[in-house]
């Protein structure tokens, strides 16, 4: 059985991190090995939670699965909290990771052209360190162009869908030239269409292609989580990316609208367990 390092935080509430990425891999037939990078008790959207940080016990993982000597076929970051996260996530790196492991970089870091506020100028200089390790990163608008250092507002003046979407691709295109990875750029949602869409755009040195699904405006807790864990499960059975991330998109979208028809808070994150079959 293939295994992924699955390097983030567990929020015991808002089905995100490692709540959303242990079940997803686990039925697509892929071991799970989480490495808790903190506790909380409930994601940071909510009004009040706890938080309990395990930046320093990184490295004891990285000891005694050393002593184990395991091995594993994919690894995957999500969340940072600070430069030492992702210092351990380089030893980690340097321990683990072969010429055959896949590493799957989701650099959580901004949405909407705002930087989180808990990033620093040197926390980013470090992702875009780690970004360059990876086999594919999955960076929304916002983080793409926080990693190229291509300015938000210049892909937002493009006002006709085509040259969106053009700037974007464009934009993971600087990406994949900065990294090597493949680059798949969520939640591409082009302005002033007739009816909103949102959608994930995929970039290589060869090729690109964009798909899209109707946007109900909403933005919920772990879809990301859900979207990566998908495409690293798929990939890691031998679908092609492009079957892995339509596989994504249909099993959120079936989790989104049952959501939506419920009127569940968008903090709590989406009914994706009862479509974990649509995985199999």
């Amino acid at each position: 059985m293939k295994k992924v390092a699955v390097i983030q935080d567990m929020s015991s509430f808002g089905k995100c991190s490692l709540t959303a990425a242990i079940p997803v891999l686990s039925v697509m037939g892929v071991q799970a090995c989480p490495l808790p990078t903190a506790i909380l008790t409930a994601q940071t959207a909510y009004d009040s939670y706890y938080c309990k940080d395990l930046t320093p016990e990184m490295d004891q993982f990285i000891t005694e699965w050393g002593k184990m000597n395991e091995t594993f076929d994919g690894i995957h970051t999500g969340f940072v909290t600070g430069e030492q996260q992702v210092d351990n996530i380089m030893q980690f790196l340097a321990t683990f990771q072969t010429p055959q492991t896949m590493l799957l970089v989701d650099p959580v870091m901004g949405d909407m052209g705002d930087l989180y506020k808990m990033y620093t100028s040197r926390l980013l200089e470090r992702m875009q360190a780690l970004v360059k390790q990876a086999t594919i990163i999955t960076p929304n608008i916002t983080e793409c162009c926080l990693l190229t250092g291509i300015p938000y507002e210049k892909l937002h003046n493009y006002h006709e869908e085509k040259s969106f979407l053009q700037a974007v691709e464009e934009a993971g295109q600087v990406l994949h030239a900065q990294t090597g990875a493949q680059v798949v750029i969520t939640g591409v949602t082009p302005p002033h269409t007739p009816e909103p869409y949102i959608g994930n755009l995929f970039v290589d040195a060869n090729h690109s292609f964009y798909n899209k699904q109707p946007f109900n405006g909403q933005s919920y807790s772990g879809t990301g989580d859900l979207f990566a864990s998908v495409l690293m499960g798929g990939l890691l059975r031998g679908q092609s990316l492009q079957d892995t991330v339509q596989l994504a998109e249909r099993f959120l979208m079936a989790a989104i609208a049952e959501t939506a028809a419920q009127q569940i808070p968008t903090k709590a994150g989406v009914h994706f367990e009862k479509h974990l079959g649509m995985l199999l």
